[in-house]
């Protein structure tokens, strides 16, 4: 029994041998997961958008933000709708063009010339992704209320819940590889999902969105920064191979 026990042994570690278990072994098939889940949340609300299906449920959703009395009004006290506009400019394209240069001139003042181009690029192609889905599903702003803040593109997806995603993701994903505490990592990340969320909520309060609209801009906004960050983890991984 015992013999028998220490050939089934010999045999797995054969088939694992020369495999080590890494963080740097896990984090590409993690990416891998959040990349392929965010995808399909995307295209399954796409689908359900053509197809005027989720029409319904947005409108209970943005009603649900509104005086029953007078849906012109947002819920809460004239301060909280201030508050929502503030808030709401930090996913606008000026504070995260301004957000981005802060951060990609101290990685060049660094001489970080690798992150600082991975940066750019990131946040750059999020931004022109968002503008092509845009003009490609050319869905109408929501029309049952009042527009709280000025827009001048199509709805779906929303450019500020992408853009957010995706700008803050990939500054966090840079932030923590400078720190090898879990609880540093993890909070980097949380912010930066939080301030995501927190935009994309604003969207839907002031009338700007349909709910799916944001939901799906959360949705490509991750798909877009896992990809940009499995890219950059692969070619370091090459490299190193390389250097071998």
């Amino acid at each position: 029994m015992r013999l028998e026990r220490k050939r089934i042994t010999d045999a797995v570690s054969g088939l694992v041998a020369g495999i080590k278990p890494r963080r740097e072994t896990v984090a590409p098939a993690v990416v891998l997961a959040v990349l392929a889940l965010a995808i399909y949340a995307f295209l399954a609300i796409a689908d359900e958008v053509v197809e005027g299906e989720i029409r319904a449920l947005d409108e209970r959703l943005l009603l649900a933000m509104r005086d029953p009395v007078d849906p012109s009004n947002p819920l809460g006290p004239a301060w909280l709708e201030e508050a929502a506009l503030e808030i709401t400019a930090l996913g606008g394209y000026a504070l995260i063009i301004l957000v981005l240069c802060v951060v990609t001139g101290l990685l060049v003042v660094t001489r970080r010339y690798g992150p600082a181009l991975y940066a750019v690029l990131s946040v750059g192609t999020g931004a022109l992704a968002s503008h092509f889905f845009k003009g490609y599903y050319a869905r109408p702003r929501p029309d049952l209320v009042d527009h709280l803040d000025i827009v001048h593109t199509a709805s779906f997806p929303s450019g500020h819940a992408m853009v957010t995603t995706v700008a803050y993701l990939t500054l966090a994903a840079l932030v923590i590889r400078f720190f090898d505490d879990l609880r540093i990592r993890i909070y980097v990340a949380g912010v930066a999902l939080f301030i995501s969320i927190l935009v994309g909520v604003t969207r839907v309060y002031l009338g700007v969105h349909w709910p799916s609209d944001v939901a799906a801009g959360w949705a490509l906004g991750t798909a877009w920064a896992s990809l940009n960050w499995l890219i950059v983890t692969l070619l370091q991984y090459w490299r190193h191979r390389g250097g071998q």
